[in-house]
Order: structure tokens, then sequence, then C-alpha cells
């Protein structure tokens, strides 16, 4: 079976929702016998004001 990727995406402040679907969505998927793997990238913005 070929791999397949889903994204979830959302703004800042709901950080804690992202992680709530992503582990839902893999634990169904994982029960449907299919291999999870979850990836988390953060984005870090860093302003040359800041440095």
């Amino acid at each position: 079976m070929s791999t397949k990727y889903i994204f979830v995406t959302g703004g800042v402040v709901s950080s804690i929702g992202k992680g709530i679907v992503a582990a839902s969505l893999g634990r169904l998927l994982k029960n449907r016998g299919l291999k999870v793997t979850i990836q988390k990238f953060d984005l870090i913005s860093i302003s040359i004001r800041e440095l």
C-alpha cells in the first residue's frame, strides 16, 4: 500500500485542538488496521527586532 499523508492545520490559538484531532484520527485509523505515524512540525518565527 502506498503512503498517504493527512495534514491538520489551524491557527496558533487552536494548537490544542489540532493535537486532539490528529490523535483521534490516528486512533481511528489504527483501529481499522492501518499503520499510523504522527509527525509534528512547529514554525519558529523570529523577528529581526528580537535579535
